[in-house]
């Protein structure tokens, strides 16, 4: 509970609004009965006058008792939706922070649900401590002791039922909180199961796995199915059991209240009011039951939130460095790498130095490195040891403002989000003007086909950039990337589903328009970076040789096989094309 205190702080006025109206409500609702038994007393002494003053007073209680309800409801809604909004906010922000290696800890479908159904769950927990927790001892407390005072002899039936009551529920919900959680664990499954499907579904139809898909969401769904039945079951047993144990109790309490009526006439007038005492207990009890079952589900909820907000960002920023802006030099001192819960390195022992302005090419088999190495520049991940360097400050000491000006990231995975070209193109510089909006699509080879558009940059991006080709999104992502013309640009085998020919316009444009950019181009082909002044070749997570293409295939044995490798698939296809 300690992670709502500050949202609750926020919100003292409705918190107090809410304790107020429940007491008004609780105390309407313990007075009534007494003032209905008074009523009864009048009625059999035929005193209208007192009938009708105290009926009077019934309905004025029975006025308040309805403002009250409203407005404690609407006080408790209030504070539940305004906690929940902060702590939905400061959770995705927390999210914003965390590295790749945190998200992986998690799983994308877990932070979803969390997110999503727990804070959902956080929403009626802080509504049931508004408008029950104060509610349900003062409701069972005043029932008790005023059904006592109203026929003290039966005291013994309230026990009885109170304890037979309070038996049934600790067996029903001793089982509940184990069940509740299994339920959130399947839940996410279920998320991830439908989340993967769903994005692949171009896999899924090619390969014509319709029915193995459908086949594993079901087992998750049967599974999420069976827990619901279960605590259904448990449910319908709880309100029967406690309904027939209320029943008997009133039953005994008419039974020994008409064997002797003689020697109490006044239990007559006094009956009604005792079993709506009792009525209230077992209600009281009910509601407690079932409000600690939602309590224990919200804490569970809760303690899922709690695990995102205390997670530390495996990646921590400086704030004292006075750095203001960077150029495009690049170091690498002795760096090697594991990804988190790995046992081998990544990388190993690497060292290179890239000059601000330079074109840097990185080729290597599939595994080799190639990409990890790019995540380190970019800091999407820190060196297990060594230190990456940009204009000799070391990554950790520069602040993420300073770092996120410096480095733009074109990921091979053409990302955009829904919305307008423009909104993708100011991801990468929120006040972009439309000049450099068009310099950058003209710079990445796509206003050729944005410009054909009767909207232009306000053309509509659908979900996951449905509406364009790999080859659009691909510049489009190279677009963005530039856009704010950043001193150092890493493109991870961004251009491999365009046509060699667009992909050499790309490549001539940003060597005459961004001559300050060191470039670093990871590649599978070579022919990419044949011109780079500088070409890394890695094998298995060394950095086995570094030089221009000419010194490489003079010196490199690796970088001699991957290019022979190149030319003959290369020979092959022409020799396809002419047969």
């Amino acid at each position: 509970m300690g992670i709502l205190k500050p949202y609750f702080r926020k919100n003292l006025l409705s918190i107090l609004g809410a304790v107020i109206s429940v007491i008004i409500l609780a105390g309407n609702t313990l007075w009534q009965p007494k003032l209905l038994q008074v009523i009864m007393n009048a009625i059999i002494a035929n005193n209208r006058g007192q009938v009708f003053e105290y009926g009077i007073q019934l309905i004025v209680l029975a006025v308040v008792g309805i403002i009250a309800g409203i407005s404690g409801t609407f006080f408790a809604a209030k504070t539940a939706q305004a906690v929940t909004a902060g702590l939905r906010a400061d959770t995705y922000r927390q999210i914003q922070q965390f590295s790749f290696g945190n998200i992986e800890k998690f799983s994308t479908g877990s932070l979803v649900v969390r997110l999503i159904n727990d804070l959902n769950q956080i929403l009626n927990l802080v509504m049931t401590l508004l408008t029950q927790i104060l509610r349900i001892p003062i409701l069972f407390l005043g029932a008790f002791i005023l059904g006592i005072m109203t026929i003290p002899r039966l005291w013994w039936i309230e026990i009885l039922m109170v304890i037979l009551i309070v038996a049934l529920s600790a067996l029903v919900f001793s089982k509940m909180g184990n069940l509740f959680s299994r339920f959130q664990t399947w839940l996410e499954r279920m998320n991830n199961v439908a989340k993967e499907s769903m994005q692949g579904i171009r896999v899924v139809k090619s390969f014509n796995q319709e029915e193995n898909e459908t086949q594993k969401f079901a087992k998750t769904a049967n599974q999420l199915r069976d827990l619901n039945l279960t605590i259904g079951y448990l449910f319908a047993l709880m309100i029967p059991g406690f309904t027939l144990i209320s029943n008997i109790m009133i039953l005994l309490a008419v039974y020994f209240i008409g064997t002797s009526i003689v020697q109490h006439p006044h239990d007559l007038a006094a009956i009604a009011s005792f079993i709506s005492y009792l009525m209230q207990l077992m209600f009281a009890i009910i509601i407690g039951a079932m409000t600690m079952t939602m309590f224990s589900r919200g804490m569970i909820s809760l303690n899922r939130v709690k695990e995102v907000l205390e997670e530390k960002p495996a990646l921590k920023y400086s704030t004292q460095a006075d750095i203001q802006q960077l150029n495009g030099e690049v170091e690498f001192k002795d760096v090697s790498f594991a990804y988190p819960g790995a046992t081998e390195l990544a990388l190993k022992n690497i060292s290179f130095k890239a000059a601000a302005g330079s074109f840097i090419g990185i080729v290597g088999s599939t595994g080799s490195g190639k990409t990890t190495l790019a995540q380190l520049i970019a800091r999407l991940y820190d060196p297990s040891s060594g230190s990456v360097q940009f204009s000799n400050h070391d990554l950790r000491e520069i602040p993420s403002e300073v770092l996120r000006q410096t480095v733009s990231f074109v990921l091979q995975k053409a990302v955009l989000f829904s919305g307008t070209i423009e909104d993708n193109l100011k991801q990468g510089k929120k006040d972009a003007s439309h000049a450099e909006m068009n310099w950058a699509l003209k710079v990445s080879q796509a206003a050729e086909f944005v410009m054909n558009y009767p909207d232009g940059v306000k053309h509509y991006v659908e979900e996951r950039s449905a509406n364009f080709s790999g080859g659009q999104k691909q510049r489009l992502s190279i677009a963005r990337g530039i856009i704010s013309k950043p001193p150092i640009l890493i493109l991870d085998d961004s251009t491999s589903a365009l046509d060699a020919q667009s992909e050499q316009l790309v490549q001539q444009a940003l060597a005459t328009e961004m001559k300050a950019t060191t470039v670093f181009m990871i590649s599978e082909k070579i022919s990419s970076v044949i011109k780079a002044d500088q070409i890394l070749v890695l094998d298995q997570g060394k950095l086995v040789a570094v030089g221009t293409h000419q010194e490489l295939v003079k010196n490199s044995s690796v970088y001699q096989e991957i290019y022979a490798a190149q030319l003959a698939k290369e020979g092959r296809v022409e020799n396809a094309e002419l047969s």
